[in-house]
């Protein structure tokens, strides 16, 4: 026979045993036949996470060149009734990862299986089985192509391999000693996000309120008595209504002339439900309330977490930055172009989440569409703060006691990815405080090699919610 017909008689072979076998096929299968269309062999189950706040997910990553659509496929567990269907319109570009949740049509126990099938619902493309729950997540390692183990929660994201660039905690990068730099219970608890813009410092609490704070003449800080400032500003969403769950602020290249953004995790009024907003604010006003003037509601294509455990972290990255680096962008598995996204604000927004420990990249537009470009794993149990720091190009990402203080920082590898390039742990003059906010000050403040940074203590501890430190320039 000719080779056209050694593969003619090849695909009918394979098709004759889905046909035969179906959901009995073995995991891989449908890569171990070079008869199957390539696109859909290079779909593979990546990430399994069957206990926590993320329970009940699936996450799919395309190993091959080439954009897969998936629409339609389905999901299942070890019940043949059981059923998750994708959306219409999901796609996987080459290297991305997607994550589902599947709890709302069943659930994964601690010893089952997760199946992924063309839409026919027959023919099996991938699948896994476990017989102990997730610690906390089976990860396969390398990403799409290697074994699965246990590792950390990366959903949306590369898998913790040991891998991407990750050390072994170290010092503080400078003095040990931590400094109070407030009053007394000035600000009270659920002080939050810190941004320093110059001589003002923002601050956003958990309460639906934002704070202008301005030097105190001892290194620290003190509530803005000017323009409406003195007890901070009342927070609402668009229209009006509602009280965000106000958790993180950032600024972008315009300054706080371009408009406040604060990342909010749900509505203070429906405070059992999630709402991962990223929220715009003129505070140009003497108004003692502020009415969002966009809000970019990210809360579809997400991870299901706990109402109070989404976004707690939000920062800004310019598009120069990025360019210059390579950065790649996951929606397109290229290079990352600022032209095709249209008007917007010249730059990422990176914003962290609680309850997996995940960071995203998005691409907000002056429209109120978004485009996500990145998915970053911090390693940690938790992300509660990030901050650019332009001075060294690199990513502060901030855990609580939740992580005994630690610090990561993240800079952009030849992969065109973020990856950790140092963990430090808190300053040894400072206790495990509940510190949700991170600042890191200006290049300007560089004197003998170090500078000021502050952290906001969500729990006010000792009647003090701010406190001051140095780091290396």
């Amino acid at each position: 026979m000719t080779e056209s017909h050694t593969l003619r008689w090849r695909r009918n072979l394979v098709l004759l045993l889905l046909a035969v076998a179906g959901p009995t096929l073995t995991a891989g299968a449908l890569a171990a036949s070079p008869a199957h269309a390539a696109p859909a062999d290079d779909i593979r189950i990546n990430e399994v996470v069957t206990t926590g706040a993320v329970n009940d997910s699936i996450e799919l990553s395309n190993k091959g060149t080439t954009t897969v659509d998936i629409s339609g496929w389905i999901l299942k567990d070890d019940n043949n009734s059981s059923k998750y269907t994708i959306a219409s319109g999901t796609t996987l570009a080459p290297g991305a990862f997607r994550a589902f949740d599947v709890h709302d049509k069943f659930g994964l126990g601690s010893s089952d299986k997760a199946r992924l099938y063309l839409p026919d619902g027959t023919t099996l493309v991938d699948g896994f089985s476990w017989s102990g729950h997730s610690d906390p997540s089976w990860s396969r390692c390398p990403d799409g192509t290697g074994a699965f183990g246990q590792a950390a929660v990366t959903l949306g994201a590369p898998n913790d391999c040991g891998g991407g660039g990750s050390t072994s905690p170290v010092a503080w990068p400078g003095s040990g000693s931590v400094a109070t730099a407030d009053a007394s219970n000035v600000f009270g608890t659920d002080l939050s996000g810190l941004y320093q813009e110059g001589s003002v410092m923002w601050g956003a609490q958990n309460s639906g309120k934002l704070w202008r704070l301005v030097p105190n003449g001892s290194g620290g800080w003190k509530p803005d008595t000017t323009a409406g400032w003195t007890s901070g500003k009342t927070l609402r969403f668009p229209g009006g209504s509602g009280s965000p769950d106000s958790e993180g602020v950032t600024l972008t290249g315009a300054g706080s002339a371009g408009g406040v953004f604060v990342a909010s995790e749900r509505n203070g009024d429906a405070s059992g439900t999630s709402r991962l907003s990223v929220l715009r604010y003129d505070v140009s006003g003497t108004g003692t309330t502020l009415t969002a003037t966009k809000e970019w509601n990210l809360t579809a294509g997400l991870p299901s977490v706990g109402s109070n455990l989404g976004f707690e972290a939000i920062t800004w990255v310019p598009d120069t930055h990025l360019t210059a680096t390579g950065f790649k962008d996951e929606s397109t598995g290229s290079a990352y172009d600022p032209s095709r996204y249209g008007a917007h604000t010249g730059g990422v927004f990176f914003v962290g989440v609680e309850g997996t420990g995940m960071v995203y990249g998005y691409v907000l537009q002056d429209a109120g569409t978004f485009t996500r470009v990145a998915s970053v794993g911090s390693g940690m149990a938790g992300v509660m703060e990030l901050q650019w720091e332009p001075q060294a190009s690199r990513l502060w990402v901030v855990c609580d006691d939740t992580c005994n203080g630690q610090h990561r920082t993240l800079q952009i590898n030849a992969s065109g990815v973020f990856a950790t390039t140092a963990i430090y742990n808190r300053p040894s003059g400072m206790s495990n405080l509940n510190n949700e906010g991170f600042s890191v000050a200006g290049a300007d403040e560089c004197v003998g090699g170090s500078k000021p940074v502050y952290w906001a203590d969500d729990n006010n501890t000792g009647g003090h919610a701010l406190r001051r430190g140095t780091v290396t320039c």
